[in-house]
Parts: C-alpha cells; structure tokens; sequence
C-alpha cells in the first residue's frame, strides 16, 4: 500500500484533524556543501526531496524511494542527521490537512554524474543552495533540518 493510499484511507476516517505521520528527508548535498532542494508541486515551497513511509517501509527506504520517486535518482549511503518532531514540524496543506511529520533527515552526497529526471507531478524545479541562503519560502517542517545541516557544516573540521 502507498504512503498515499494510507493517508487518503486515515483521512476518510478523520477528516482534516492532525495526524502524527512519519517519513524520511534526505539533505542530499554536492561537492560544494550546497543542499538540494525542491520545489514541490503540491505546495509551492521548496523542501527537501522526501515524503512520508509506506506501511512496513523503514525510514532509510523511504528516503531511498522518496529520492528515486522525486528526482530519478539513485543515492547510495545515507548517515542519520537527526529526527525532527514537536510543534516546529507541523503543517497545514493548501486543502487543509493538518500533520505534525515525525521525519528522520538523512544526508547523502549527490551523484556527481548523476541525471535527475524529477516527476513533474512532484516536483515543479530543484537546484542547489548555499545553506546560508536558502529560499524565503523553505516549508516550515524542513527549517530545522536545514539548520541542522547549517550548524554541521559551520563546525571546525
């Protein structure tokens, strides 16, 4: 069953009401530092490539998937950035879907040869960013993953 079909199914039953729903981000990063980000067609903001776990999927599948399904791409090794909940990660979609995403933030490195193909009903563009000036209208959710990614990147080596 899809993570949207398993939605769709809960919001049958609770209509617009917060659900709690976990998922996978991945920072994936170029040979700059830069962070990818997309803009998401259902949304309109920019985010991180990511979405929601399928029933039975664990958080490094889904974000393996979420990257596969986003972009046309494949990503080799994640390393756990942190898990992101609490009040900062919830989210109100235009239709009025209410979600507090429980995200496990993977980081990657891009494919250096890699050809993204994104999925036009997913994502509207994509580009990297220096994590010091990211876009004004990053989706709420995803600030704290990216200032995670801000503060690593700002430690001494």
């Amino acid at each position: 069953m899809s993570a949207s079909d398993y939605i769709t199914e809960l919001r049958a039953l609770v209509g617009t009401r917060p659900l709690i729903l976990p998922g996978s981000s991945v920072v994936l990063v170029d040979e700059s530092g830069r962070l990818l980000l997309i803009e998401r067609a259902d949304t309109g903001g920019w985010g991180l490539p990511g979405g929601f776990m399928e029933p039975g999927e664990s958080f490094e599948d889904a974000a393996r998937r979420e990257v596969r399904e986003e972009l046309g791409i494949e990503i080799a090794g994640l390393s756990l950035l942190g898990v992101f909940s609490g009040p900062e990660c919830y989210y109100r979609y235009p239709n009025g879907d209410e979600v507090f995403n429980v995200t496990a933030a993977f980081l990657a490195d891009a494919p250096a040869d890699a050809v993204f193909r994104p999925d036009p009903g997913e994502v509207r563009s994509f580009r990297f960013f220096d994590p010091e000036h990211l876009p004004p209208d990053l989706l709420v959710p995803e600030r704290p993953i990216a200032n995670a990614y801000t503060a690593l990147q700002r430690r001494p080596r």
